[in-house]
């Protein structure tokens, strides 16, 4: 028994010695009664709750487990699953563990993974990270539903973003999914931004349209350099997916269903010269995709800077500290590399 222990026992018994009763005494120095029965045990030195160590009595026993992992690596069961393997051996009048324990068994025997001869799936490297110091460097993309008044039937909204600007450079709406669409849409693109050969890149998803023969014949005529997100991964293409949450959330995106094309169409082309346009985009220091696009935030910016100079000037005692920065953002990344984390043996190097 530890001192502790023993100075609250003995404090304890001399209470119930003076006529207190030992449940209240035991209240008093905060344990509870059955404690107070388990310290006074003279051979109790621990918890022995912490001692007990009971193996079940339907353990396997080593001959038992080295029976399973033969049995589940022989060539008719190597590349079959547990859930598999039970009902074969079943069907052959034979039981030897259940799913669960072999699942147990293989996964202490560090066999818990890909057990067929075949080459396991290589899993989907992450996109090349890419920054664009200016407009017109990389363009992302995507496709998203707009429903109809028929229930079922969707349009389809082709929407292409500079990411350094946030201007939406291009879009269109059409009654279906077609590589040969987002083809046009491209072409008409790079004509009206005047973009050069080998001068973008086009990030997408991998969706049919976007890896469709016809869209990457037409890229590589372009001279776009394709990229893709990985399977499944929608935050390779954050961009594109913010954009399309900020047009479903718009306060004026229509309560019911498009009537058509037509209906379709005309919201489209109010939201994006509102977007373009009137926006000021929080990610840009607050200046519209169509100003950043063009080179006009930096002037705007510069003079944004002077107001809040001039302010602090006038009134320096509601300055504790620098001004607001407005600088331009220089670079703007898709996808960039998490940094290093170096350990203790990378510093001692």
């Amino acid at each position: 028994m530890t001192g502790d222990r023993k100075v609250i026992v003995d404090l304890i018994n001399v209470a119930r010695k003076a006529g207190a009763r030992q449940s209240a005494a035991c209240d008093v120095v905060g344990i509870s009664a059955k404690t107070y029965q388990r310290w006074s045990q003279s051979n109790n030195v621990s918890d022995g709750r912490l001692d007990t160590k009971r193996e079940p009595a339907n353990k396997f026993t080593e001959l038992e487990r080295k029976r399973i992992i033969k049995m589940v690596n022989e060539p008719e069961y190597a590349n079959l699953a547990p859930s598999q393997i039970v009902p074969k051996l079943a069907d052959k009048g034979c039981y030897m563990a259940s799913e669960a324990s072999i699942y147990r068994i293989l996964k202490q025997e560090n066999q818990l993974h890909h057990r067929q001869k075949s080459k396991p799936l290589n899993p989907a490297k992450k996109p090349k990270a890419l920054t664009a110091t200016g407009p017109n460097q990389i363009y992302t993309w995507d496709i998203t539903y707009l429903p109809t008044r028929v229930q079922g039937v969707f349009l389809y909204l082709y929407l292409v973003l500079d990411i350094y600007s946030r201007k939406i450079v291009g879009w269109q709406v059409h009654e279906s999914e077609r590589s040969a669409l987002a083809a046009d849409l491209m072409t008409d693109i790079c004509q009206r931004e005047s973009v050069e050969r080998h001068q973008v890149t086009l990030h997408s998803d991998n969706g049919s349209p976007m890896k469709g023969a016809t869209m990457l014949a037409t890229l590589q005529q372009l001279g776009i350099m394709p990229s893709f997100s990985r399977p499944s991964v929608s935050n390779d293409n954050p961009y594109s997916e913010s954009l399309f949450r900020t047009l479903k959330y718009r306060p004026n995106y229509p309560a019911k269903p498009f009537e058509g094309l037509r209906a379709a169409r005309t919201w489209v082309e109010e939201f994006t010269t509102w977007y373009n346009d009137d926006h000021r985009h929080s990610a840009i220091k607050f200046v519209t995709p169509a100003q950043r696009h063009t080179g006009e935030d930096i002037q705007i910016l510069a003079s944004r800077e002077q107001v809040y100079l001039q302010a602090r000037s006038d009134n320096p005692l509601r300055w504790s500290g620098d001004i607001r920065n407005w600088s331009p953002e220089k670079e703007v990344h898709l996808n960039p590399e998490k940094p290093r984390v170096e350990n203790e043996e990378d510093k001692a190097a």
